[in-house]
């Protein structure tokens, strides 16, 4: 799974199983708290995040909103809500995206629009929807969301220790994104709140987003997770460049298939 824009040591590969798990659809939600470790000038933030995974046969349907409350070292209150929500082919050649983000209870950002690819592999164009019409060239190599979560598990399943790929998610206006990733482990089965999640091997995570802007060195966004072999994600740590929020799965439930 990879969160709306708004927003190391390497350990040893554990051997992976002999097949893949597939994707799962699924319903989470989950508690968001400001990470005492990086809080910067905030001295509060919470909220929930809550995330489904809709198997609609020929794709996958995405729902995501975030409410994040801060509190600066003022006294000052500020409210984030960021609503996403996608349909993305199983083939991963066609990607539709609507993505709204308010501060206060204003929107301060809006992206809507269809992406699509030549062929696996790419290339491809994005198309925004509204008064700009904006049509953005996507580069060799591009992945949707759904995609680009199923390729990196199976570098981690591999044993690789980095996974890079652009990604195209329409979060923002200018096409995709430069990902990177750390993989940190491939971690056996072991027990947690969750009898699905508990019998899946599951693989630590660090993700950074940069512009492709030649002279890029600063990722735009960061998020570190532990993620299941299905795509289901917990323990999350969301940079937001200032301070972090750390975000954990309070709420867990397989989906079923709708064809």
């Amino acid at each position: 799974m990879r969160l709306p824009a708004i927003l190391a040591a390497l350990l040893l590969i554990l051997t992976a199983p002999a097949h893949a798990v597939d994707l799962a659809a699924h319903h989470a939600m989950y508690a968001l708290t400001l990470d005492p470790e990086h809080r910067g000038d905030m001295v509060a933030a919470t909220g929930t995040m809550g995330y489904e995974v809709t198997d609609a046969c020929d794709g996958w349907v995405v729902r995501q909103r975030l409410r994040l409350t801060t509190t600066d070292s003022e006294g000052h209150d500020s409210e984030m809500v960021s609503d996403y929500a996608t349909w993305e082919a199983k083939d991963g050649l066609s990607f539709s995206f609507h993505m709204k983000q308010s501060s206060d209870g204003n929107v301060s950002s809006q992206t809507d629009g269809k992406a699509t690819l030549a062929h696996r592999g790419g290339p491809g164009e994005a198309r925004y929807t509204g008064a700009d019409g904006d049509v953005k060239h996507l580069p060799v190599g591009t992945l949707f969301p759904m995609a680009h979560t199923r390729a990196l598990l199976a570098a981690a399943r591999d044993g690789k220790r980095f996974f890079t790929a652009p990604l195209f998610d329409g979060t923002a206006e200018d096409g995709a994104e430069d990902s990177s990733a750390a993989i940190l482990d491939w971690r056996k089965p072991h027990p947690t709140k969750y009898a699905d999640l508990s019998a899946l091997y599951s693989t630590r995570v660090r993700l950074a987003f940069f512009d492709r802007a030649p002279d890029t060195q600063t990722p735009d966004y960061q998020v570190g997770m532990r993620y299941w072999e299905n795509g289901v994600a917990d323990d999350m740590q969301m940079d937001f460049g200032d301070f972090s929020v750390n975000a954990k799965m309070t709420e867990y439930s397989p989906q079923p298939r709708r064809c």
